[in-house]
């Protein structure tokens, strides 16, 4: 550690991540489970991503809204798990000041980005189910471009937020954060500073984004299923499947964020199991949910296999 210019407290340089387990044994058992997740994951996600670019078939608004979610829960998966995985062969688990800022920022610029790319999912099946005849007209190209840069720059204004606070936080004692990874939360209890106000800041801001997301939310699918109701049979079984998928993403999703996030508990266990639980289950349950549970995804997977076996055989 180095010290800081005109004064006895101390610059932190690293901090020691604890993790999910003392154990050894059981941190080798976690290391093959989450390696195999992780692997899902990106096998998966990458998986919908090259079918809906390949596929014509799958050329339509909510697909390449679907894509965009696939990149996004690869990335959110990413800026956590691989450390955490390497972290459970090591004895001294640790990350340098500059890495930690940099999980902080990610973690929360693609979360913040994903919560507003789920509103737009929500907004597309709205304007599917309750104005068909204008769908493609108000879902061009250009608007669903548009709506997914929209996520980004709000998750990117959100994330540096909550940097440009973070950052200058003097950190002179304990560097010990109690989970697998620089949660904002712990970051800032270990800052030489009575936390108390910070904290409410910071969850205001998060629930600015978080809850004001799922509000919007709740209304979309409101509309959406007063308009089911009114339709006829065989539409409205498939936009409710639709739907059932959409809403189970986003409980998964959002449940534990605001939990973390918006409305702490500060239950250590739990804590660590809701940060699990977005950071690797809800990109690893979006691609079953959305392939499983669809038929078009479902056809285009044995499309793009059968043209892989007939190319084989030609050549």
């Amino acid at each position: 550690m180095s010290k800081m210019d005109g004064g006895n407290q101390s610059v932190v340089s690293e901090f020691v991540i604890l993790g999910l387990s003392h154990s050894q044994n059981l941190q080798v058992l976690l290391f093959v489970m989450f390696l195999i997740l992780y692997l899902l994951i990106v096998s998966g996600n990458i998986v919908i991503m090259v079918l809906i670019t390949t596929d014509p078939h799958l050329h339509s608004p909510m697909y390449f809204l679907l894509a965009n979610l696939s990149f996004v829960d690869m990335w959110l998966s990413t800026v956590t798990t691989p450390k955490m995985i390497t972290d459970f062969l090591r004895k001294h688990k640790t990350i340098s000041f500059s890495g930690c800022m940099s999980q902080v920022f990610f973690a929360h610029c693609i979360a913040a980005g994903e919560m507003v790319l789920l509103v737009v999912m929500a907004y597309d099946r709205y304007v599917a189910i309750c104005k068909p005849l204008h769908y493609f007209t108000i879902m061009n190209l250009k608007r669903c471009t548009g709506l997914v840069l929209t996520s980004w720059t709000i998750g990117f204004v959100h994330a540096m937020s909550h940097l440009v606070v973070i950052v200058e936080l003097p950190f002179c004692g304990p560097k010990e954060i109690d989970s697998f990874f620089c949660d904002m939360p712990l970051v800032i209890k270990l800052a030489c500073i009575d936390s108390h106000d910070l904290d409410i800041l910071m969850n205001a801001d998060c629930g600015l984004v978080g809850v004001t997301c799922f509000i919007l939310l709740l209304i979309s699918y409101t509309y959406i299923l007063i308009t089911v109701r009114q339709s006829s049979k065989a539409g409205a079984s498939k936009a409710l499947s639709t739907c059932t998928a959409h809403l189970t993403v986003v409980m998964i999703f959002f449940v534990p964020c605001i939990f973390i996030y918006v409305w702490p508990l500060d239950i250590t266990w739990l804590d660590k199991f809701l940060a699990v639980f977005y950071s690797v289950f809800t990109p690893l349950l979006n691609p079953a949910i959305y392939t499983l549970r669809n038929k078009e995804m479902k056809n285009a997977m044995k499309r793009f296999i059968n043209n892989y076996v007939d190319s084989k055989e030609n050549y």
